[in-house]
């Protein structure tokens, strides 16, 4: 019990961070109070507290992944582990532009997924592991699904703001946040990246399913969402370049194509998981 009550340590203290961070973003950021400071760039001490978040966060996700039997995965280190790729993403961005007013939105979501192995600690051993090409394989699809969550709250926080603009129920909180027309940019950015990495995964995953994972690629429910969430990310990046798709259309699409992707995987492990108890 000890032994088990370490390991999920780390997971509780960076959940604890997490949680305690996105307060103070939207206390001193999002609030709408005397004491708010909507012109304040990010600073030292509060990118300090993210990383080492992400530092305790990334120490636990690696003991509870790679242990002496093999490597393990469920639906709940696979969230965790996606948002953790998503602050990391936000972090490096905010040396770049002013992404002090996304904090309050991402923050506590990556509280939320951080803490999930401790309620769902449940994990099986992955076959193949040690194989370079399913490392390979697994951190582009990690990576991809980091990127393309992060793009869809991005899409959703710039739906928000689009609406309140439409609305001219402009808070002085929305003042915190990068302008419109960048965010536009950096959701497509992430969405080309994220794109890219989601085709060598499926990829991979069709052309060398046996090598992967021990056995010919097979066509089932995962399969089907993840061949539909790279359509529709496929179609929304043609759109936007042939037809300068934008706006609400393009929001719906990222949340598509996330809602799909999401399934392909997660919802998957969480139904054999949870549902069915199965390992």
């Amino acid at each position: 019990m000890a032994d088990i009550v370490i390991q999920l340590l780390p997971h509780i203290i960076a959940a604890l961070l997490y949680g305690g961070l996105g307060f103070h973003f939207w206390n001193t950021r999002w609030r709408e109070s005397e004491h708010q400071c909507v012109a304040c760039p990010m600073q030292t001490w509060e990118r300090g507290a993210i990383a080492l978040a992400l530092i305790i966060h990334a120490a636990g996700l690696y003991t509870a992944l790679f242990a002496e039997v093999g490597m393990r995965f469920s639906f709940s280190f696979a969230l965790s582990l996606m948002m953790w790729l998503a602050v990391l993403i936000y972090w490096l961005e905010s040396f770049m532009a002013r992404m002090e007013g996304m904090q309050p939105l991402v923050l506590p979501l990556a509280a939320m997924c951080t803490i999930l192995p401790v309620f769902f600690p449940n994990v099986h051993v992955v076959a193949h592991a040690k194989a370079v090409g399913f490392k390979l394989h697994f951190l582009a699809a990690m990576l991809a699904y980091s990127l393309l969550t992060l793009s869809a709250l991005h899409a959703i926080f710039m739906g928000f703001t689009e609406n309140a603009l439409h609305k001219r129920s402009v808070k002085r909180s929305l003042n915190s946040l990068p302008p419109l027309l960048t965010m536009e940019s950096l959701l497509f950015r992430m969405l080309l990246v994220g794109f890219i990495l989601l085709t060598i995964t499926v990829g991979s995953g069709v052309f060398f399913s046996e090598a992967l994972f021990g056995k010919p690629l097979t066509i089932d429910h995962k399969t089907l969402f993840a061949f539909a969430s790279w359509g529709i990310f496929a179609m929304l990046l043609v759109g936007r370049h042939a037809w300068g798709w934008r706006g609400k259309r393009a929001l719906r699409w990222t949340l598509v194509g996330f809602a799909l992707l999401i399934l392909a995987y997660v919802g998957s492990r969480f139904v054999a998981e949870v549902v069915l108890g199965r390992l």
